[in-house]
Formats: structure tokens, sequence, C-alpha cells
């Protein structure tokens, strides 16, 4: 006696299941570039599946059903790494241990580039430079402040450096929550950017207060 085959959705039901499915909003965002047209192909071919009729269309149903079971699965696996980077980037710049200071990140990023550990050098280098901003009350101290945060909030007291201070944030979100790797020139990147902070004075201290302003003779 033949196996009874497993029970599949109707070919209408399996568009409409698939249709709904790709339409969800983290599909869309977390899909690469090259996926567009590959999306738009997808969706065309489930609406022109209208058109199936004839003898063979109670054959194929079965098989358009597998057909979008497989499609669904396969935008998940490539969903998903795009979801759970997205996530990640909303991370802290530090670790869970708030104790560190400036000067120990300083010397864990020139310990990790005597060795060629760029990447590490990177991280432990912008999180010196966070960190010697909240010394200094440029910043406050607060917990989840991300690296992008970090770029527009510093970028107000030094604006001579918004673009280095963007660009070292990109640097430091690729490789700590991008799976992207640094050299030499980027660890040097944001050691300069570091070294010249540390000499600029930020500009809303550079106004003098009223009080400081020398008195008017009557």
């Amino acid at each position: 006696m033949a196996a009874e085959p497993p029970v599949l959705p109707g070919r209408d039901e399996a568009r409409r299941w698939a249709e709904e499915e790709l339409a969800k909003p983290e599909y869309r965002d977390a899909a690469p570039g090259w996926l567009d047209s590959v999306w738009a192909g997808i969706l065309d071919w489930l609406r022109s599946l209208d058109g199936l009729s004839g003898p063979d269309s109670t054959v194929a149903a079965p098989w358009i059903g597998v057909a979008f079971a497989v499609l669904i699965g396969a935008t998940v696996i490539l969903a998903r790494p795009r979801l759970n980077a997205k996530a990640k980037r909303a991370a802290d710049v530090f670790d869970a241990d708030a104790t560190v200071s400036a000067t120990a990140y300083r010397q864990r990023a020139e310990a990790a580039a005597a060795a060629g550990a760029w990447s590490a050098a990177v991280v432990d280098c912008f999180r010196a430079l966070v960190r010697t901003a909240e010394d200094r009350t440029v910043l406050d101290a607060r917990p989840g402040r991300t690296a992008d945060e970090v770029a527009h909030e510093l970028a107000t007291p030094f604006p001579s450096e918004a673009g280095h201070l963007t660009e070292t944030a990109h640097t430091f979100d690729g490789i700590r929550y991008g799976n992207e790797y640094a050299d030499q020139a980027d660890y040097a990147a944001v050691r300069r950017l570091d070294v010249t902070l540390q000499s600029l004075t930020p500009a809303s201290a550079a106004l003098p207060s009223e009080r400081d302003e020398p008195a008017v003779p009557r």
C-alpha cells in the first residue's frame, strides 16, 4: 500500500503565505543590495502563477507549495545575519566592565598593535578616546552609548574632527559588529584622532562666560 503524500498547502494558499512572508519589512530592510532585483523577480513570478491552469495544474500545485517553503527558508537564512548585525550595532561601545581607564585601554591597544592584532588595537584605542572624553566631562558617562552616538556628540565640541569621528565610528562598528578586519592604517587613523582630541579644547569650553569677561569701566 503506497504511503500517503504529505499534506501541502494549495497553490493559492502557498502563494499567499509566501507573499505575506516576503512583504515583512524586516526582510526588505535586511536584504543585501544585490537581492533587490531578485526580490522583485520572485514577487513577479508569484503573481504570474495566477495564470497557471490546464490539466497539469493539479500535479504542479504540490510542487509549487514545496518551492514556496524552500523559498521562505532561504529568505530567513539570508536575512538573519543582517538582522543580527543590526541588533549588534545598537550595543554599547564598552564591555560590561565600566572600570577600565583610558590609560588601560591605550596600553591594551598598544600591546595589540605590537602583536599585529590591528582590529583589537582599533577597538581599544577608540574606547580610550571615548573614556577620555568622559573623564574630561565632554561626554557624560552614560551606559549604552553607541559608536555613532559618540561621533555625533563629539562633533559639537570638536567640529574640525567631525568627519574623522564618523569614519572612526564606522570602522569600530565594522570590526566589532560586522565581522570586518582592520589594518595598520586603521589603527594609525584612530590613534591620530585620539591624540588630536586630547590636544584640542572643546568648542563650548572655549567660549568665555559673562563672569570671565573684563569689566567695562564706567
